[in-house]
């Protein structure tokens, strides 16, 4: 079966195969009067945008759901656990999507421990805790909450967590997060399996710190984990990242500690450029095959943390032209949404498709599309041709489904979007919009005795 989204300007050819995911849950249809207008499955981006108002993110659940589903039926003859990395995006109401589904969580600090309880206490007891700064109070809540394993990342950390396990008197599970000096061809910002990076121990120097954690009354060696960065295109980095791995888990095995699972990481990539041609199944395929052939018969349980993978193409911003200014040679679309809201472009410099979401007729134009936030940086999109568009149109920002509000900030005093999630004919409001009293409610202003004496001191 195929699908044609079109719209002036734009022609996106979509192959969905029995099983498969489309590539994204966003395609145009004609209204009954007649426009053809971008919908989110059977729901109408232009009536959600009137109803909950713009700036305004917008998730199929639907589509991250097939995406789980496609590592849940590749690994279904091998003991696994899927735990999505809560970073890309820790909406409370996509994490109850998933650990339905029976995902795990990998989380990277004591606030996304909170998220995961109160979307999922179920799911504690299948939560991984990554990141290279975990403090006392942040060990001390993942061991009481009785998760499945800490990442370790240092020598110094195994100290504070074989520290804190004592005076708790609970066991610890870890791995030790090994750096595999791999290289994977992405961003400088979002690569972390080379020896410069600050992620990770020396594979060479993990067998030791095993050895002289194995007698330990609170610590329980549990496996081995690896992470080599994010929004990886190629298997190849994956693969041989494991071998290493494996290597390593056999080596101790010799030294009688038999670890229980490997952890790959995360950083399966999408195609932001060029979404026509991205297969998610055959992407899913060829990653997994990489990693299931490295460790070969290895009795281990496989754990995989995927998060870009599976929210970045269920999302969309949806902004509302405010201006079209032309300065110079150059033409600029302002929108009412800006870099505090999806920072991505202005930070990795990322492409993200724009579309209008009613297209009109007419020639097509190079165009920046820019936020109303006071930095040159603020931009979407530079020299980019769009289909024309007037004040009052909607525009949508695709693939923004991972780290768009998860990264959002409140730069120029901005409220941050509300959030809407699709599932089937349904639309729900997950996130409401930020208010002016919520970005001033933990601020204390100086009483006018605090100026007087202020004042006096001057």
């Amino acid at each position: 079966m195929r699908f044609h989204f079109e719209g002036t300007g734009t022609h996106v050819t979509q192959r969905l195969a029995s099983g498969e995911s489309p590539a994204r849950p966003f395609h145009y249809r004609t209204t009954p009067s007649g426009r053809t207008a971008l919908q989110c499955g059977t729901r109408s981006l232009t009536a959600l945008a009137t109803e909950f108002a713009t700036p305004l993110y917008v998730y199929s659940g639907d589509q991250i759901l097939d995406r789980f589903r496609l590592f849940q039926r590749a690994l279904v003859d091998r003991d696994h656990l899927i735990c999505y990395a809560v970073k890309a995006n820790s909406a409370l109401a996509i994490l109850q999507l998933l650990a339905a589904e029976g995902a795990g969580f990998d989380i990277v600090s004591g606030g996304e421990l909170e998220r995961v309880r109160a979307a999922a206490p179920e799911a504690l007891d299948r939560v991984v805790f990554s990141g290279t700064g975990k403090t006392a109070d942040e060990i001390d809540l993942g061991l009481e909450a009785g998760i499945l394993a800490f990442h370790v990342e240092s020598e110094a950390e195994l100290a504070l967590l074989a520290a804190r396990a004592s005076r708790l008197r609970r066991k610890a599970r870890f791995s030790l997060r090994v750096n595999p000096d791999v290289f994977a061809e992405t961003h400088p910002y979002i690569s972390t399996g080379m020896s410069e990076h600050k992620f990770g121990i020396p594979i060479a120097q993990a067998r030791r710190i095993y050895r002289s954690a194995r007698h330990h009354r609170w610590l329980a060696p549990h496996g081995v984990s690896v992470h080599i960065g994010s929004q990886i295109r190629s298997a190849d980095p994956f693969g041989a990242a494991m071998r290493r791995v494996v290597r390593l888990v056999r080596s101790l095995r010799t030294d009688g500690i038999d670890l229980r699972c490997v952890d790959a990481g995360g950083g399966l990539g999408i195609d932001y450029e060029h979404a026509s041609a991205f297969d998610p199944a055959a992407t899913a395929q060829s990653y997994l095959k990489a990693i299931t052939q490295a460790l070969d018969d290895l009795p281990a349980r496989l754990v995989l943390e995927p998060g870009r993978f599976l929210v970045a193409q269920a999302g969309v911003l949806v902004a509302r032209v405010l201006f079209v200014k032309k300065n110079g040679r150059r033409t600029f679309v302002i929108t009412d949404a800006g870099m505090n809201d999806l920072i991505r472009p202005a930070l990795y410099d990322a492409w993200h498709e724009i579309l209008p979401v009613q297209p009109r007729a007419g020639r097509a134009l190079v165009v920046d599309v820019v936020g109303p936030v006071c930095e040159s940086g603020d931009f979407f999109a530079r020299n980019r041709r769009l289909p024309p568009v007037q004040p009052g149109d909607l525009v949508a920002i695709l693939d923004a489904g991972a780290y768009g509000l998860a990264q959002s900030s409140n730069y120029n005093s901005r409220p941050r979007p509300a959030e809407v999630l699709v599932r089937g004919r349904e639309a729900r409001l997950i996130r409401r919009r930020e208010t002016m009293a919520d970005l001033l409610a933990p601020e204390i202003p100086l009483s006018s005795s605090d100026q007087k004496t202020i004042n006096k001191r001057k």
